[in-house]
């Protein structure tokens, strides 16, 4: 998940115009993708470590591509502003494997019943509206596909994105590690509607108690 979230001049809110795009049109503005990528990743000297990769980015977006029910929605302007993508959680449990102790009833529920969507990445070009735009191209995401509840995997480290995620109404939910790159990512997720925000009451308390960040 990648964004970035500093002062500048911007166009207004009503200028910004979100669509969706099928796998074709995603594989197009690949270019246009990656630079919108790199644009969105913030960096400093201590992290240099972690510099965005365009080939990187593009074979993971690649690879979703690819994935049954990939969804992309952009915003642009006069040009492209940001996206969002991912794709649908199957019943069968595979996008939680190495996860930090029991998975919720209330999770597995959701993931049984292929109401959960896992966003890949948020990109958002810096200016001084993109925390407005990343939620606009959240929330058009998940409705447009239906689901209940939105999943998304970030790195502990990351600090900012973290930040910006829980601000958004983001729960935390855990951690999984990853032995093939034995990264330690933390589980988000965010409830889309009332019903399943009581349904999910009491996870975030939980997650912060069990996982301080």
């Amino acid at each position: 998940m990648s964004s970035k979230f500093r002062g500048g001049e911007s166009p207004t809110m009503d200028a910004v115009r979100l669509r969706r795009v099928n796998r074709r049109l995603a594989q197009g503005l690949g270019g246009q993708l990656a630079d919108l990528y790199v644009d969105s990743r913030e960096t400093s000297p201590r992290e240099a470590y972690c510099r965005p990769s365009r080939r990187h980015f593009l074979n993971r977006l690649a690879f979703d591509i690819r994935r049954p029910g990939f969804a992309m929605v952009i915003a642009e302007t006069d040009g492209l502003m940001g996206c969002a993508f991912g794709f649908p959680i199957r019943g069968d449990g595979f996008y939680w494997p190495g996860f930090d102790g029991a998975l919720p009833h209330s999770i597995e529920q959701l993931t049984e019943s292929g109401s959960v969507f896992a966003i890949t990445d948020i990109l958002v070009r810096p200016h001084s509206q993109d925390q407005d735009v990343a939620r606009r191209l959240q929330e058009r995401l998940l409705t447009d596909q239906q689901a209940t509840l939105g999943a998304t995997l970030v790195d502990r480290a990351d600090l900012t994105t973290l930040t910006a995620l829980r601000s958004w109404g983001w729960l935390d939910l855990g951690e999984i590690w990853r032995p093939i790159s034995a990264t330690v990512l933390r589980v988000l997720v965010l409830p889309v509607g009332e019903p399943t925000a009581v349904r999910l009451e009491g996870l975030a308390h939980d997650a912060w108690t069990r996982w301080p960040g």
